[in-house]
């Protein structure tokens, strides 16, 4: 069985994002990135379906231009085989569909089994990509997924809901993303590391594919959220804080 894997490069979640001063976007010159945390388990769980004997090819694909590379290398280190980059230039912007179009492109070419995407990236937050890519490709999909189960050619997700926990089952091939409680990725060793950098790494400029950009979304303007005014007051009691909502008539 073979699975592949999309990774995003966002910005390190421990850095503290700023806004570029014209309001485009946010400043990514100097600034530490790293794979996205939801697709790093994605990777991690196929890894691991590797390595109980479900998979026998693990491939990590993203979007993005030549920096991408090093997200690749990352995600090569963590387990996967092979790695394959569609390049975009820097300053072309795609949208969550555009995405999808191109993943499409790649599953077809790859035949893979199983698809597994992060279930958003902590940059935009869309959480569109998966499903958007499941309707392209007519697959069935389970999202959020909190544990995976593979049994011959049949795919059992559970997955967290509001009520409780919700398990589906599906038939292969089809399209997963993955929630936080899934698994926690493993840190890649130095040796990993060093192998990774000789694992095939395929590139595929995005004017050879049969894609053009929709453009449907457009950024106006990007902005810092708005700072808290007033400060905090700290109460001795419950009756004090209700005499204080009551004063304020909130109650």
């Amino acid at each position: 069985m073979k699975i592949l894997v999309a990774v995003k490069r966002v910005i390190d979640h421990n850095v503290k994002v700023r806004v570029k001063a014209d309001g485009s976007g946010v400043e990514l010159a100097n600034v530490k990135m790293a794979i996205n945390p939801f697709d790093e388990i994605a990777v991690e769980e196929a890894v691991r379906l590797k390595e109980s004997g479900k998979a026998t090819e693990v491939i990590a694909v993203s979007v993005g231009d030549i920096s991408y590379q090093e997200t690749l290398r990352s995600a090569m280190a963590i387990g996967a085989d092979r790695a394959i980059l569609i390049q975009r230039p820097a300053e072309l912007a795609l949208e969550p569909l555009d995405i999808a179009r191109l993943l499409q492109q790649i599953v077809d070419k790859e035949q893979a089994d199983l698809i597994l995407l992060g279930k958003q990236a902590i940059d935009d937050d869309c959480n569109q990509t998966g499903q958007m890519l499941s309707a392209l490709l007519d697959y069935p999909q389970a999202t959020f997924a909190s544990q995976i189960k593979i049994d011959g050619g049949t795919l059992q997700v559970t997955r967290e809901i509001d009520g409780g926990l919700e398990t589906l089952e599906m038939p292969l091939p089809a399209v997963v993303t993955t929630d936080l409680r899934l698994n926690e990725p493993r840190y890649a060793t130095l040796p990993n590391i060093m192998k990774a950098k000789k694992k095939p790494l395929d590139i595929i400029d995005i004017a050879d594919m049969n894609f053009s950009p929709l453009g449907q979304v457009k950024t106006l303007k990007v902005s810092e959220p708005k700072k808290r005014v007033g400060q905090c007051t700290l109460l001795s009691s419950a009756t004090a804080l209700v005499s204080e909502l009551q004063a304020k008539e909130v109650i």
